[in-house]
């Protein structure tokens, strides 16, 4: 036989549990962000750069240290978005764009430079 002991408090019953309303869901694709950001700044600099090769004579306007500006401004918007909540992941996105357009884009200066004769 069991004994009950009435004047021993049981387990209380557990609190009622507040459903959360789901999150809003994020705009935007990461990978969209990912493949437009890398091609548009491969777009734009060997379609703007081409004449800034020291053999070229440096005949455009981003000669220079003017060629960081584009990536500069790259940078800002990204950076934007990525902080804004509704194109997080647009903007995610775009800076891992950038990381690949800086890896990708230093392995073909390499490359050149390395295949260069030297005039010296």
């Amino acid at each position: 036989m069991s004994e009950d002991i009435p004047d021993v408090p049981r387990n209380p019953p557990p609190p009622p549990h507040h459903e959360e309303p789901p999150p809003e869901p994020r705009r935007g694709s990461m990978m969209l962000g990912f493949l437009l950001g890398a091609v548009a700044l491969y777009a734009l600099y060997f379609g703007t750069t081409a004449g800034i090769a020291p053999d070229e004579g440096y005949k455009t306007f981003l000669a220079g240290p003017a060629a960081l500006i584009p990536i500069g401004v790259y940078l800002a918007i990204a950076g934007a978005l990525a902080i804004w909540p509704r194109t997080s992941r647009w903007g995610a996105g775009l800076l891992f764009g950038l990381g690949i357009f800086i890896l990708l884009g230093g392995g073909i200066c390499v490359m050149a430079l390395s295949q260069m004769s030297s005039r010296i």
